[in-house]
């Protein structure tokens, strides 16, 4: 068996345990790194049902209190973080407690955001049970919750004690959550690992079919890079932004669809219009944003936006993307597949002109 891979933080290390059948030895982890702790769950309730019911991955079932709230980004609120904290203080957890996210991106986000603010801050440990959150969002200690203005413009630092991914637990994913997670895997192999993009090009039929040893690989392998970038860079003050990329339209995009489009997709459609920002400000080559939209492509995510939308709507949406400086729209861009730009910092603005050039490529 292959050990955990350890993300450093400014306070010490956690492992993330990528193991096919995790979940079935979780009540074992959360003893082991919650150890005399009065433990809760917090999860959305299709997964926690999914879990209780032994269909997510086989897990053993949880023993002890869970708080759960109803699926989706809506409930990544201010007015949820109240509800759960509020249950807990109800159910009279102390500062002796520790929390137990189970769930996709919200789950994390939402939970690890009640556990840095609970009685100050109490440990918690992630289980993510979507691809994306598995290989993305689980990982770096971000949690948080949306407000009207913005995704994730309310939230902490605030490390787990362990994170447990199990890839057999990605075998009850709807087929277009399980694709939107791929989109982060594709930003992972564009910002840091050109043989890792080339890689997932290679096992696009495996991964389609989710082969439980090729999808292993991937969760693994993207963690690596995360935990590598993360490490050097815990609160975001540099090279951390890149893994930013595609997110600053992403972002945009959700919102001014209103979430009609997944966050993969819309990571999706946010790269290949980014990489064509690239090119448009003599960063990269048309050959980088052709790469991206063939791998893309491959596995089955969009690289056009099928709706209505104008380029003025996505831009009026990134005014409050969280990289902004001086009222000027900021992008984490590629040079080269694999290779992110520096210029005076890992993040650039660009002419309100080309913005709404590089956005005619996608909608």
């Amino acid at each position: 068996m292959t050990g955990p891979v350890t993300v450093t933080h400014a306070l010490g290390s956690y492992p993330v345990y990528v193991e096919a059948g995790a979940l079935e030895r979780l009540p074992t982890i959360v003893s082991q790194h919650l150890a005399g702790l009065r433990s809760a769950m917090i999860a959305d309730d299709t997964v926690y049902q999914l879990y209780q019911e032994r269909k997510l991955g086989g897990g053993s079932q949880w023993g002890g209190e869970a708080l759960t709230f109803p699926a989706g980004e809506a409930s990544k609120s201010r007015e949820w973080w109240a509800r759960l904290t509020d249950g807990l203080l109800e159910r009279g957890y102390g500062r002796d407690s520790g929390i137990v996210a189970l769930g996709g991106g919200v789950a994390g986000d939402l939970a690890g955001f009640v556990a840095a603010t609970y009685m100050r801050g109490v440990p918690c440990l992630q289980v993510p049970t979507t691809l994306l959150a598995m290989l993305d969002a689980s990982v770096g200690g971000k949690t948080g919750v949306d407000a009207p203005q913005g995704k994730n413009l309310i939230g902490a630092f605030h490390p787990p004690v362990a994170v447990v991914a199990d890839p057999v637990a990605l075998g009850t994913l709807p087929e277009r959550e399980y694709r939107s997670g791929l989109a982060e895997a594709v930003k992972h192999g564009l910002i840091a690992d050109r043989e890792y993009f080339h890689w997932i090009d290679s096992e696009a039929e495996a991964l389609g079919r989710r082969d439980l040893a090729t999808l292993t690989q991937l969760v693994r392998r993207s963690i690596e890079i995360k935990a590598e970038v993360v490490g050097a860079d815990e609160r975001e003050h540099g090279r951390r932004a890149i893994l930013n990329a595609g997110h600053t339209v992403a972002h945009a995009l959700e919102r001014a669809t209103n979430y009609a489009l997944s966050h993969g997709e819309a990571v999706a459609l946010g790269l290949v219009a980014e990489c064509e920002l690239a090119r448009l400000l003599g960063i990269a080559s048309g050959e980088v944003t052709a790469e991206v939209e063939s791998l893309l492509q491959r596995l089955g995510l969009p690289v056009r936006y099928a709706g209505t939308l104008s380029p003025g709507d996505v831009t009026e949406a990134m005014r409050s993307d969280k990289k902004n400086r001086n009222a000027r729209i900021r992008f984490a861009l590629p040079r080269a597949v694999g290779q992110m730009h520096w210029a005076e910092g890992w993040t650039v603005d660009a002419p309100q002109s080309r913005i709404g050039e590089s956005l005619a490529a996608i909608i």
